[in-house]
């Protein structure tokens, strides 16, 4: 079941929602076009993610990140 394209799907935007939820509260409203990179990423991506930015001190630490993927 894991490996079915509906349940990564499901995994990917719940991941997406903490992640944009977590952003959010540490910088405020970011740029759309970041938002829209996030998006893009995958469930697996986006767990990497979760765990950088516990490391960001600001945006542009983000948008570094998102460059390197």
């Amino acid at each position: 079941m894991k490996e079915s394209v509906i349940y990564q799907d499901i995994v990917q935007k719940e991941a997406f929602k903490l992640i944009s939820r977590q952003l959010k509260r540490r910088f405020g409203d970011i740029d759309e076009s970041l938002v829209e990179q996030i998006r893009n990423l995958s469930a697996e991506q986006l767990e990497n993610l979760g765990e950088a930015l516990l490391d960001f001190s600001e945006i542009a630490d983000l948008v570094v990140w998102l460059e390197q993927q």
